[in-house]
């Protein structure tokens, strides 16, 4: 019996470091946030021991797993961890918490680190994760930032968060900004359980007893849903609403789609992608405006004949504090401008006002 503990999920920030010993293509779909890949066996080795496990015997992929398994973990402690004190401690996992884990924490415990396993491996932590994402919503006090496109609302938030306020931004997670052109470049999104486990991290990490403001969301940030617990409890949030002028609006989103404004192949695909909504003719409108460099005129029109109809309905229909929510004007799109703004904010959720 090994004599290596086991702790349970709890115990994750007892650690000075969190290894990953799964596979690269594992640790890519999901991990603990801030985990270090470590694999005792990569995707082809993993699928190679795989294939002689079924086609020849179980003694025969353990034999040829050991001595691959032996090798990678060398390769770690000549390269990874060659400078770890004697003080370090580190807290190893793999897919159930068994062999592979198991054969790095063995050694490593022979070195004469503190180390354990996680009881239960990545599975136990996923389902942890899950009932987290459940229970935890419910037991913070979110403030709903609303505002028709190119008021800003991520650049509110940041201005939040510099002044030590409690954000939680789940565009930033998701890498998209919520909208049909609003995947990023060089920016890929991340899989549905990696963004899951980021946003558990960031619900862990907020204090009960203070606001906690989030950008009123769709079900879907891009390719991936946000938790239906988050969603309820923030549908049923207090709002504040964030007002700019039109003008102002234009020229944030030129900024911050700039990257289409460099490539009108992408920006025309991703306008196709609203024939159904808008017909062909009007999406033609849009392209030539786009041909002629008239982006001006294409930014307006989109807020007018798209994204303003789209949002307001969207906002009326599942943000109940949205109607009688209070209004914050912004004078401009600086970052004064939105400093100001956060101030204003992060005063209407004081439990003393109005």
């Amino acid at each position: 019996m090994s004599s290596i503990p086991t702790v349970s999920c709890a115990d994750l920030g007892r650690f000075d470091t969190v290894i990953d010993v799964r596979s690269p293509a594992e640790y890519a779909l999901d991990h603990v946030p801030g985990a270090v890949s470590a694999p005792v066996l990569d995707d082809d080795e993993r699928a190679r021991i795989g294939t002689l496990h079924k086609q020849v015997s179980a003694f025969a992929a353990k034999k040829a797993g050991a001595a691959l398994v032996a090798r990678n973990i060398a390769r770690h402690l000549e390269a990874a961890f060659a400078d770890r004190p004697r003080e370090w401690s580190a807290l190893i996992y793999c897919w159930r918490g068994g062999q592979r884990s198991g054969s790095m924490a063995e050694v490593f415990s022979r070195i004469g680190w503190r180390v354990a396993q996680l009881e239960g491996g990545y599975r136990a932590y996923r389902r942890h994760v899950l009932a987290e994402l459940d229970a935890l919503p419910r037991r913070l006090d979110f403030r709903i930032v609303c505002g028709v496109t190119g008021s800003g609302k991520s650049r509110l938030l940041q201005a939040l968060a510099r002044a030590g306020e409690q954000v939680l931004d789940l565009e930033e997670l998701a890498r998209h900004r919520g909208s049909v052109l609003g995947s990023l470049p060089d920016a890929p999104q991340p899989s549905q359980k990696m963004f899951d486990s980021l946003v558990w991290r960031a619900l862990a990490g907020f204090a009960p007893g203070r606001a906690v403001f989030v950008e009123a969301e769709s079900k879907k940030v891009g390719a991936v849903h946000v938790p239906d617990a988050l969603m309820a409890v923030m549908r049923a949030a207090p709002c504040v609403r964030l007002e700019v002028d039109t003008g102002s609006r234009v020229a944030l989103l030129k900024q911050e789609y700039a990257h289409f404004i460099g490539d009108r192949d992408a920006l025309g695909t991703q306008l196709d992608c609203l024939v159904a909504l808008h017909g062909r003719d009007r999406i033609a409108e849009w392209k030539a405006l786009a041909a002629a460099g008239a982006w001006d005129r294409l930014v307006e029109r989109l807020l007018d004949e798209h994204y303003d109809p789209a949002y307001l309905r969207g906002m009326a229909r599942n943000y109940a504090g949205y109607d009688s929510a209070p209004r914050v004007r912004l004078d401009g799109i600086e970052a004064a401008d939105y400093a100001r703004a956060a101030a204003a904010v992060a005063a209407l959720a004081r439990p003393d006002a109005g």
